[in-house]
């Protein structure tokens, strides 16, 4: 295999790093991590043990991926957004027996600074704004902002607001795909 590692990155034995990821100044990845191909690992980041990281994430600077936390394909994780992995934690109460899974799917993006309460699972392709709580499951494609975060609107694939017609449909401007809302849950549809 195959990476770039900073000097000043500390990546412990046992880590699994896939190919042509890049582990920039001062990350550190525990020795259970598995990191995917493609992977960007920007300044200041670390990676817990039980930590999965899918193929071409993006973790910017300042972000801490803890324990019980799976990346899927493709996730981008904006500076200082943070993750969370015990949902009512006491410094004086040890509670590692009481990790939450927490789930983010293929193509997410998680704005900078926003934060991700522990236990809940991010669809496909949703789109989490800047600063955002988010403490409940978002749907696939959604656009969530606020806190705590509510659904604003819908994503295209291709990272843009969709505008939804009276019959719940629309058409990604940038790539042509056509989406279709049945309740609430958002498709993609072949054109």
């Amino acid at each position: 295999m195959s990476h770039y590692q900073h000097s000043s990155a500390i990546v412990d034995e046992g880590a699994q790093i896939g190919n042509d990821c890049r582990i920039w100044h001062f990350v550190h990845v525990c020795g259970g991590a598995r990191i995917g191909a493609g992977v960007s690992l920007g300044q200041n980041v670390f990676v817990g043990n039980k930590v999965v990281i899918g193929d071409r994430c993006k973790v910017q600077n300042n972000v801490s991926v803890y324990d019980n936390v799976v990346l899927e394909e493709g996730v981008f994780c904006g500076p200082s957004m943070v993750f969370t992995n015990v949902y009512n934690p006491r410094s004086l109460i040890e509670r590692k027996d009481q990790y939450r899974d927490t789930l983010v799917k293929k193509g997410a993006t998680l704005g900078a600074n926003c934060t991700i309460v522990c236990g809940v699972t991010i669809g496909e392709y949703a789109f989490v704004g800047a600063g955002a709580v988010i403490n409940k499951d978002v749907p696939a494609y959604a656009l969530m902002v606020g806190v705590p975060a509510r659904q604003i609107g819908w994503m295209s694939e291709f990272g843009e607001q969709l505008e939804l017609d009276a019959q719940g449909e629309a058409v990604c401007s940038h790539t042509g795909a056509r989406y279709v809302l049945n309740g609430n849950t958002l498709n993609k549809v072949d054109a």
